[in-house]
């Protein structure tokens, strides 16, 4: 059973899965199998402790000075995107993972970059992200999937190890904007989306388009946060390093509204525009969410205050040294 599940994962995004009772459908848009459902559906993982997404309280969150730059390969290569998908419930990328790695950032080790996908509401002004800041949800969330070099590019193995570092998902919020053309990576991605309207639609031909790079155009990439985690769609491994950048992609609002007017969920009864496919957030419990130490404007304020108060007092020394 386990196996199976993994094998679903390795299809990444593969919409059915298996209970212990029977073959189950999971979805996001109907009651019966949307992702309230999916503790029952799949219960190995779906409801562990240290589920996926989260909403990011930012009073709460620890400064760690291991959170450094990362090093990113490939990125600014336009020969790595080797085809895009309607995986159903999503548009996935699948990248050249050979050229694309990710290393840094207090991740354990070298990662290979495979893919990227896109959660989305219904329109640039509904929301749509899977992880919140202070309750504030993005119309859009793109997520870059990496795995640990040493399962040598191999999703299921990574899954099957039971290791928490396995994965490490790079988040980025998607805003709108009124600013035409901002991000001219995502022109080229989303002129895509007509050709894979339907489930299981594939577009081979897309190199040479676009780069990772120019779809994060904008983004400080020194700053995020960074938790441990899930998968955010069944079987849920915890097995996820997830690092979510502070500031947000701006892309035009015509760009993505692209998305939940072209490509359709499909299943047995009908097909219908693919809206609104985010897992709600899941609770922290006790879970720690860290990010880069920031210098406040009270510790120079501080120092002032302290080289202030040594003056005084070294004019006062000073002139009672006069009267001596």
């Amino acid at each position: 059973m386990i196996v199976l599940l993994v094998t679903c994962l390795a299809a990444l995004l593969c919409p059915t899965v298996h209970s212990a009772d029977a073959s189950v459908e999971w979805c996001y848009h109907k009651p019966t199998c949307n992702f309230t459902t999916w503790p029952k559906i799949t219960p190995q993982y779906c409801n562990g402790s240290k589920q996926s997404p989260i909403n990011i309280v930012t009073a709460s969150v620890q400064g760690n000075p291991n959170l450094t730059s990362f090093n990113f390969t490939g990125f600014d290569d336009n020969s790595t995107f080797r085809d895009i998908k309607n995986r159903r419930i999503t548009v996935l990328v699948s990248l050249d993972d050979e050229k694309m790695t990710v290393q840094g950032g207090d991740l354990p080790g070298l990662y290979n970059t495979i893919q990227f996908h896109l959660h989305w509401g219904n329109g640039s002004s509904s929301p749509g992200s899977e992880h919140t800041v202070d309750g504030k949800q993005y119309p859009m969330e793109l997520h870059i999937v990496n795995v640990h070099s040493k399962y040598n590019r191999n999703v299921s193995v990574a899954l099957a190890a039971n290791d928490s570092t396995a994965l490490a998902v790079l988040g980025f919020f998607i805003e709108g904007t009124n600013e035409a053309n901002k991000t001219k990576g995502w022109i080229s991605l989303t002129s895509l989306l007509s050709s894979i309207p339907n489930s299981g639609n594939t577009k081979t031909d897309i190199m040479n388009q676009t780069t990772l790079n120019s779809l994060i155009e904008g983004v400080d990439r020194t700053k995020y946060y960074r938790y441990q985690g899930s998968l955010t769609i069944p079987s849920c491994n915890e097995a996820v390093i997830w690092t979510v950048f502070k500031e947000p992609v701006k892309v035009s609002h015509d760009l993505i509204n692209r998305f939940s007017t072209t490509v359709f969920f499909k299943d047995a009864s009908a097909s219908v525009l693919n809206t609104n496919n985010f897992r709600g957030v899941q609770p922290l419990n006790g879970r720690v969410v860290t990010s880069q130490v920031v210098q406040t404007a009270a510790t120079p304020a501080a120092s002032s205050a302290a080289t202030s108060t040594l003056s005084v007092i070294t004019v006062l020394l000073l002139s009672s040294l006069c009267w001596l």
